[in-house]
């Protein structure tokens, strides 16, 4: 009889694969809330929220379709000393990769409170929908001129990001703007193991999901989904 796959509850990995050894977490100004759809929270091993959570110590998961009467929600937007703002297009959306450094102190203060949607197209936008305490805030985003790590997942659009790159992204526009002073070389390692892990499997011989190809490598996925959904992130709402 098979023995049980043993998982690591914090990384959400299996034992084997654990990358708590890469996680190091770091503290900013910003407390960054992730709103997890529960498909999501369900398929956390292969998920980057939760990932992300352990990246930031200034940061927390609360799981959810809507928000709209959630007690931990209210109870930050209520938060008389820190704004918030939902990382999330739309047409007035103050766009971090074209502000100049006054701009983003002026607009999200000293200590800002930036909720992201953690879910597929079809996910986030209902959960937007529905909660209407969402959809008052003030929306950030940025451009984004490079493709995902997360090569063995299917993206809908080829410059969609997982949450843990949109952050480290978000992160580094904070940065430049001189809101945020910590150090983001190593906040996507844990990230990058879990792909090298994810890879490994894929090409080892023995697994049950392995992928043989002509020189034994796993590419990026160019083809990407023809429907109209697409990442949460850059999608300019008409």
């Amino acid at each position: 009889m098979k023995a049980p796959r043993i998982t690591c509850y914090k990384c959400m990995n299996p034992k084997s694969t654990c990358v708590c050894k890469h996680i190091s977490p770091i503290q900013t100004k910003t407390r960054f809330i992730i709103l997890m759809h529960p498909k999501e929270y369900k398929k956390e091993k292969n998920g980057t929220g939760h990932m992300t959570k352990l990246q930031l110590e200034n940061s927390e998961i609360i799981v959810g379709v809507d928000f709209s009467n959630n007690n931990r929600v209210n109870e930050i937007l209520a938060q008389e000393k820190s704004a918030s703002f939902l990382l999330y297009p739309g047409k007035d959306n103050f766009n971090l990769s074209v502000r100049k450094s006054s701009e983003i102190n002026s607009f999200m203060g000293d200590t800002p409170n930036l909720f992201i949607l953690d879910g597929t197209w079809p996910c986030a936008r209902k959960m937007l929908k529905l909660s209407t305490n969402l959809q008052k805030l003030r929306r950030v985003s940025f451009d984004n001129k490079i493709k995902s790590k997360f090569i063995i997942k299917q993206q809908p659009e080829s410059l969609c990001l997982s949450t843990i790159e949109s952050v480290f992204t978000v992160l580094n526009l904070l940065k430049e703007g001189g809101l945020e002073q910590c150090e983001t070389k190593g906040f996507l390692i844990p990230f990058e193991k879990m792909i090298a892990h994810q890879l490994e499997y894929i090409l080892n011989p023995n697994s049950k999901n392995y992928r043989l190809t002509e020189n034994n490598t796993v590419t990026a996925k160019n083809m990407y989904k023809k429907s109209t959904e697409r990442n949460i992130i850059f999608e300019q709402e008409s």
